[in-house]
């Protein structure tokens, strides 16, 4: 694995590869030091002279990651820190900024990079074929090979959602053999059209327990993989999180661009928001993460993993 550059700035608004931009450097630094301590933070959130704080040499010689995500939320003041500390990092820490592109934050991308710093673009992939491309790449990571046809099939049923696509493609290197061809797509997602897992995650976040119960089994009875269902649950509580940590006076194509979802989207995204407080958003994500790794391989029941995911949620929701 390559060694992580001193300061790393992912632009770009595809949450899915931007996300993998900063986890590949940090596993880049705890490959060197396993004991390298990480520092997650929200740009709208550092307070002037932090990044100096968590920069600091540490008693012990670890090393430490400085992420800052949604860089382009940074206080003026900050931003001239920041930049100010690209020019001249730390030796034992390194700095990853994820900043989404467009105007907001100009003054940061064009002083880190004026700096020296590593940068990393992550766009929207828009085109089919860019999809279609992404299909088969996350195939060949996982070792496998996919059809033409077989990608096509994928990326008709699953949609244009690169989690959810990165999730399908996981699953079916995981479940299937051989060369992954058109009759292995449709198994695998036949019942789908049927229940999907954003419906499930809808009634949830809307605190419906015995409906999402009641179409979570179903979608399970007719073959919906669970893998799937706990990505859309995820889509949605990440959705509420966005919405509802928006600042308060932006609206329509603004707050659409903040975001990243249209105009439509958001607009349900704010009838949901009701009953639901931060705290309680992270609560119902936490539970999302634990049954993840359950229906990955770490549990013996995906079923009750999922259904006891979506108990936490509506339970989140209304605070009991």
């Amino acid at each position: 694995m390559a060694t992580a550059a001193p300061v790393t700035l992912v632009v770009g608004d595809e949450e899915l590869l931007a996300d993998r931009a900063v986890s590949s450097v940090v596993a880049a630094v705890r490959a060197d030091d396993p004991g390298a301590e990480v520092h997650d933070l929200v740009g709208g959130k550092v307070e002037p002279g932090e990044l100096t704080g968590l920069s600091s040499p540490s008693l012990f010689g670890e090393r430490s990651v400085i992420v800052i995500r949604s860089a382009q939320d940074l206080a003026k003041d900050v931003i001239a820190e920041v930049v100010k500390y690209a020019a001249h990092p730390a030796e034992d820490a390194v700095l990853v900024l994820a900043h989404p592109g467009g105007v907001k934050g100009k003054a940061l991308v064009e002083g880190v990079k004026k700096a020296g710093a590593d940068v990393v673009t992550v766009s929207k992939l828009t085109k089919p074929a860019e999809r279609l491309d992404f299909i088969k790449g996350e195939i060949k990571r996982a070792g496998r090979s996919i059809s033409p046809g077989a990608a096509q099939a994928l990326l008709d049923a699953v949609g244009s959602d690169l989690r959810e696509l990165a999730a399908a493609c996981g699953q079916l290197a995981f479940d299937t053999e051989g060369k992954i061809d058109e009759a292995a797509v449709a198994r695998y997602h036949r019942g789908r059209a049927e229940v999907s897992g954003f419906t499930i995650a809808d009634l949830a976040i809307e605190g419906r327990l015995g409906e999402a119960l009641e179409q979570l089994r179903w979608a399970l009875a007719t073959g919906v993989a669970p893998v799937l269902i706990v990505s859309a649950l995820a889509g949605g509580l990440r959705s509420l999180a966005k919405v509802g940590g928006a600042p308060r006076n932006l609206r329509g194509g603004q707050l659409a661009s903040h975001v990243g979802m249209p105009p439509w989207k958001i607009d349900r995204v704010k009838r949901q928001l009701g009953g639901w407080g931060q705290d309680g958003i992270s609560r119902a994500m936490q539970a999302v993460a634990v049954a993840d790794e359950q229906v990955k391989g770490a549990g013996t029941d995906p079923a009750y993993a999922l259904e006891r995911a979506v108990q936490i949620i509506v339970a989140s929701r209304t605070g009991r």
